[in-house]
């Protein structure tokens, strides 16, 4: 009865280890696919942001000319509104300035 028990023992350790050589070889196959995924999971990750940064830089573009024609016509603006009244614009222009620097100099007192 010993010798069964002693069989039974040695033939349970055998299963346990051809299992643990077949998840062993599972995990190695797996760790291969796994590295030979990398370099095209790289690729498509580089393509993407490629991609994004091209997008990016198309929205800039557009929002650079955006800003900049109202920036030209804030400008205009401005110099008309100067060669219309220029006695009104210099005290205004004065008086501006006096206000920000009384809040400028009122954090000093």
């Amino acid at each position: 009865m010993a010798a069964s028990n002693a069989a039974q023992t040695v033939n349970g350790a055998k299963k346990t280890v051809d299992d643990a050589k077949k998840t062993a070889a599972s995990a190695r196959r797996t760790v291969d696919d796994i590295e030979d995924a990398i370099p095209e999971i790289a690729r498509r990750a580089e393509r993407v942001f490629q991609e994004s940064v091209g997008h990016l830089k198309t929205q800039a573009r557009d929002k650079l000319g955006v800003t900049s024609e109202q920036l030209d016509s804030a400008r205009h603006y401005v110099v008309e509104r100067v060669q219309e009244r220029p006695f009104t614009t210099t005290l205004a222009a004065l008086g501006a300035g006096f206000l920000i620097g009384l809040l400028f100099a009122g954090n000093r007192r």
